[in-house]
């Protein structure tokens, strides 16, 4: 069994090298008969040295025909040699154990499944928001987590689709569930840089993702749209 790593990404020079190199010395530590295929990172038109230090760090670049996280994501996954496909955000590192872990919960049946996280800051506000990702509601499935998924499961289902260039993860879990496939939530964490929050207020950050979840939710504003208000509300 093996386990194609699909990172999209536009502009993330600061975060990517350490991303890469944390998953391969997960790969190097591992216990576990998966292996990883490989290290995909798909690239939207990064400008700052992305596609570069993905090569040099080790990753095989792949250039998507087009620029958004859903289209990125599903051009990876159609290029993705691996029997289980793993998207992770290029600032996210998942936890060591990541191998290991998605072996036994696939051994236990789970056709797909997610972790919890933590952040790389011990602000208050910031350890609150890492204690609701123990928990499987619907609105806190964001992207962070990560997410893996069988290779076939992942096509039966449609994939990522293209025109979402944000919400993508809420999307294509949804889709899921009304198909009535279920997903495990790992209790092991990931590490998500605070960048957003230190970049913003914690407030800022929490009004910005209620309003992006409920336009999509309720369908009251296209991707473009959604992604539009989104990005004006943060720097």
């Amino acid at each position: 069994m093996t386990i194609s790593v699909i990172i999209p990404t536009f502009n993330e020079a600061i975060n990517l090298s350490k991303t890469i190199a944390h998953i391969r010395t997960a790969a190097l530590s591992k216990n576990s008969n998966c292996k990883i295929a490989e290290i995909l990172v798909v690239d939207g038109g990064s400008t700052d040295g992305t596609v570069r230090l993905a090569k040099k760090a080790g990753a095989k670049v792949l250039t998507a025909p087009q620029k958004g996280r859903g289209a990125q994501l599903h051009f990876g996954a159609e290029n993705a040699t691996g029997d289980i496909f793993y998207f992770v955000h290029a600032d996210v590192l998942p936890p060591l154990t990541f191998i290991e872990d998605i072996e036994k919960a696939v051994d236990q049946g789970w056709l797909m499944g997610n972790f919890e996280y933590c952040f790389d800051s011990e602000k208050f506000f910031l350890r609150v928001n890492a204690f609701f990702t123990r928990f499987r509601w619907f609105f806190t499935q964001g992207g962070d987590r990560t997410f893996f998924i069988l290779r076939k499961t992942y096509f039966q289902l449609g994939g990522y689709s293209p025109q979402f260039v944000i919400m993508e993860e809420y999307d294509f879990l949804r889709r899921a569930i009304k198909a009535g496939y279920d997903f495990v939530l790992l209790p092991c964490k990931c590490t998500v840089s605070a960048r957003k929050y230190e970049n913003n207020s914690w407030l800022r950050v929490q009004i910005a993702n209620f309003i992006a979840y409920n336009l999509w939710a309720w369908g009251l504003a296209s991707p473009l749209k959604v992604r539009k208000i989104y990005s004006s509300l943060l720097r």
